[in-house]
């Protein structure tokens, strides 16, 4: 089974109706989706490529090696020598991920020295910002909301958050014994990623399986985060994934996050509760009104557990 691919170059021509269809259909059963032809020059994504790599790789690599994830596996591989029951081998990390990571924001000094990096990321973040709300526009549509509402739900009174996470997962000698990202479902909008081309490991849980999302030169993988399944009452679901750690590859993992202001106020579209009311004919939603940086504050303490209990505490917050 295989992460659907969409071409959103259709939505321009004579099978729009087909294309946002799919769209809509990926939305509703995967919350993961590739889309090719999505209209960022190639040219700037291999550019992405060399300076995300060259970065990681002047300026990260050494790091990594002496960090917490290294010195616990290795701590467990030499306790694991020493004890041979079978409880021991069963043994794993399980409270930290075998990641390199750091942040981009927008008005924020970038802590980064590499040749062209800085030049190369502000204009891939500015292509890929436009495509994110190209989608939200499609899921605008979809979901019979006004164009735009999803954009002006996040902005709330003030602007929408836009972030990007650069990670790599260095190869790890036992994989078997740590994670390279615990299962988890996104806290906020829309999720850009800019994954390599060629070293997997990002998996999905659909219908109770892990799914692996297969590598595609230069498609941007797009999810939807908790706020979007809010927003849409249900119909657009965040999705379980994670990353496997792996013995073979640097794997790069560029990721960029639409969020909604921290000061947003997000509840359900107010046309999908009475749609849904005129359909069941009971209680509409059962997600709560809640002001985004009070779910944050929740999602922070939360994250690798199960996402209804978080909507029942941000609703506790909120009373």
């Amino acid at each position: 089974m295989a992460i659907p691919v969409i071409d959103f170059s259709k939505l321009n021509g004579a099978k729009r109706a087909q294309t946002m269809a799919q769209v809509a259909n990926v939305c509703e059963e995967w919350g993961f989706f590739q889309l090719v032809n999505h209209g960022i020059p190639e040219e700037l994504l291999e550019r992405v490529k060399k300076v995300a790599s060259e970065c990681y790789k002047l300026e990260r690599e050494e790091n990594f090696k002496k960090s917490t994830p290294v010195k616990m596996l290795t701590e467990l591989v030499e306790k694991k020598k020493k004890k041979k029951n079978e409880s021991e081998e069963e043994e794993r990390i399980e409270n930290v991920d075998w990641e390199d990571v750091f942040t981009l924001f927008d008005h924020t000094e970038w802590a980064v020295n590499t040749p062209g990096f800085k030049e190369t990321m502000v204009e891939y973040r500015a292509e890929l910002k436009k495509l994110a709300e190209k989608v939200m526009e499609v899921m605008d549509e979809n979901l019979g909301l006004p164009k735009g509402f999803i954009k002006k739900a996040f902005n709330g009174s003030g602007e929408a958050f836009f972030g990007t996470k650069v990670s790599h997962y260095p190869p790890c000698p036992h994989p078997e014994l740590v994670n390279g990202l615990r299962a988890h479902t996104d806290a906020g909008g829309v999720i850009l990623l800019f994954q390599d081309d060629k070293v997997g490991g990002l998996q999905i849980l659909k219908d109770g399986q892990w799914i692996d999302v297969q590598p595609l030169p230069n498609a941007i993988v797009v999810n939807t985060g908790d706020q979007v399944e809010v927003l849409s009452n249900g119909r657009y679901k965040s999705v379980w994934h994670r990353v496997q750690a792996n013995p073979n590859g640097n794997r790069r993992s560029i990721a960029s996050f639409y969020n909604p202001s921290l000061k947003a106020t997000i509840a359900p579209a107010p046309e999908l509760m009475e749609r849904a009311e005129q359909e069941k004919n009971h209680n509409s939603s059962s997600y709560p009104k809640f002001v985004f940086g009070d779910y944050m504050s929740v999602y922070t303490k939360q994250k690798f557990l199960p996402k209804e209990p978080r909507f029942q505490s941000v609703k506790a917050v909120c009373k």
